[in-house]
């Protein structure tokens, strides 16, 4: 038991060593200061939780419908806080009496809760499962919203595992002029996310893609680092799918491109030890995402979720 107990803390200690930071690398990247954060965001309209070979999107405003529930994809804990909570207190307990039986002892409290702890465990368990069964019998859904604030169910395999009703969606021709707006849209936000320009990513991203790009700003500040996207070329780029649902138009496509990408202390000039936090100021680097780009007809494209491959 002290072998495991020994193992407990070692992983704990590791736990809290290799912590991600928040600093992020580029508009939409997935590596943030060396450490992993939200890597795919935003939404696809009907086809957010799809498979279009992409990272699954990890972060949406679209709504996981899943019938049955009144949850909109949100687990039972979420709606439940305190039970979830109360379920967690007493795992924890028991948890704690079979890894550190010992404790306690003194005043005779480790053996008999830790038994106690058990049987009230399974007991609280099997309840939260029975109200889950019965909640899944009749109770309503309301229709999410669209993936731009526009009404309308959605469709897709998310985390909760269940199916939503697909909306009609049919395929689109994209042109040459919509091939160069997008190319377009990559060096505006990536320029504009180095200036640290959030009104100038609003002409060319939607607001939940704008809120994603602020928080993680806000978060670049908190740090003291500032990252820039300099000498953007693009090497490649092909649109994966392209369809129209509603009355907006979607367009995947995947970019490849090449740019300085380094981020450095806002609080240092260039030259100064520890000026530069990651990446490299003189030699460019690549990168391939997944790109969807959403417009209402007649209207101009907007970047609507950034994906990794």
């Amino acid at each position: 038991m002290a072998k495991w107990r020994n193992l407990v803390l070692a992983l704990l200690c590791a736990l809290t060593l290799l912590t991600p930071s928040l600093a992020a690398a580029r508009a939409g990247g997935s590596f943030r200061g060396g450490g992993m954060s939200y890597g795919s965001e935003g939404s696809l309209g009907s086809r957010t939780y799809g498979d279009n070979g992409g990272q699954s999107v990890g972060r949406s405003m679209t709504p996981y419908s899943n019938p049955g529930s009144s949850s909109y994809g949100y687990g039972y804990g979420q709606n439940h806080p305190f039970l979830t909570g109360l379920g967690g207190a007493l795992f924890g307990s028991w948890l704690g009496s079979m890894l550190f039986p010992h404790w306690g002892y003194g005043w005779g409290f480790g053996h008999v809760f830790g038994s106690l702890f058990s049987w009230i465990f399974i007991i609280f368990a099997l309840s939260m499962l029975f109200r889950l069964f019965r909640r899944s019998h009749g109770a309503l859904t309301m229709p999410p919203l669209g993936g731009m604030g526009y009404g309308g169910p959605t469709v897709g395999y998310g985390p909760g595992g269940g199916y939503a009703p697909a909306i009609a969606s049919r395929p689109m021709t994209v042109s040459a002029t919509d091939y160069t707006a997008f190319e377009a849209i990559l060096k505006a936000v990536q320029g504009a996310w180095s200036q640290r320009d959030l009104r100038s990513l609003s002409h060319y991203v939607t607001p939940e893609m704008l809120s994603y790009f602020s928080e993680e700003l806000a978060g670049n500040t908190s740090q003291g680092v500032e990252n820039h996207v300099e000498r953007i070329e693009l090497m490649r780029g092909d649109v994966r799918e392209a369809w129209e649902e509603s009355n907006l138009q979607y367009a995947t496509c995947l970019l490849q491109w090449r740019a300085l990408d380094y981020t450095v202390r806002s609080d240092r000039n260039p030259g100064e030890p520890g000026w530069l936090v990651n990446g490299d100021a003189q030699h460019p680097s690549e990168a391939q995402e997944l790109w969807t780009f959403a417009r209402s007809r007649g209207g101009h494209w907007l970047l609507s979720a950034i994906q990794q491959i």
